[in-house]
């Protein structure tokens, strides 16, 4: 990823008191809990590198639980995240990753919601607030949260591609980056496009109903989605 503008290398708006270790974790936080689609009952998060060995000092810790919250980056709640998760009755562990990463800030965030369902995702502060994606449920997918994305879990087969970018070409919209990966030939597969536009609820039906979508998910960091419970 290239920085644009000074903003990329200072960082967003923040809660401090580092945009690596605070601004970023707390977007790799949000994309989490948007890609799970609820707040979580449990979630299980290995730090590496960096983020494990300062995390406590940095606040990493309360960033992203604030993400997983619905916090925005300058969200003062951050600084409470931890219990206010707590009060919610979610329970975040913390634990030290084990082997190679693709980043010095590096972390893998397992979420579980009270009636089972899971969501993982592996995600690195890369300076700036900036952040990059590696892995969502599994699949070996990119994203940077910096543009409105749709996560599309579908069966990998001929046309379905084709069918994606059809019907957001029909709609106008335009896509940034597109990233695919399957479990197999035939198997299970998840395609990611970063567009330029926030989809509209109609676009996102439109996607559901292509016969092999299995999934549709939006991660949109403009969202504020941060709630007040």
């Amino acid at each position: 990823m290239r920085f644009k503008n000074v903003f990329s290398i200072i960082g967003p708006s923040m809660v401090g008191p580092s945009s690596s270790h605070t601004a970023g974790a707390v977007r790799i936080g949000l994309i989490a809990r948007q890609l799970l689609g609820e707040q979580p009952a449990g979630v299980k998060i290995a730090l590496y590198g960096s983020f494990a060995d300062t995390y406590w000092g940095h606040g990493t810790d309360l960033a992203l639980a604030g993400g997983l919250l619905g916090y925005a980056t300058d969200d003062a709640r951050v600084a409470d995240a931890l219990e206010e998760a707590q009060r919610r009755g979610i329970e975040i562990t913390f634990v030290k990753g084990v082997g190679l990463a693709p980043h010095p800030n590096t972390a893998k965030l397992e979420l579980t919601t009270a009636d089972g369902r899971k969501a993982q995702v592996v995600g690195a502060s890369i300076g700036g607030g900036n952040v990059v994606i590696h892995e969502m449920n599994g699949f070996d997918i990119r994203c940077s949260g910096e543009y409105p994305t749709i996560v599309v879990l579908h069966h990998d087969r001929p046309g379905v591609i084709a069918s994606l970018t059809g019907v957001l070409g029909g709609s106008g919209t335009n896509i940034g980056y597109m990233g695919v990966d399957r479990k197999g030939r035939s198997a299970e597969a998840m395609t990611v496009m970063e567009l330029d536009t926030v989809p509209s609820a109609e676009l996102l039906e439109k996607l559901r109903r292509i016969e092999e979508v299995k999934e549709v998910t939006v991660i949109d960091l403009n969202s504020r989605e941060a709630d007040s419970e």
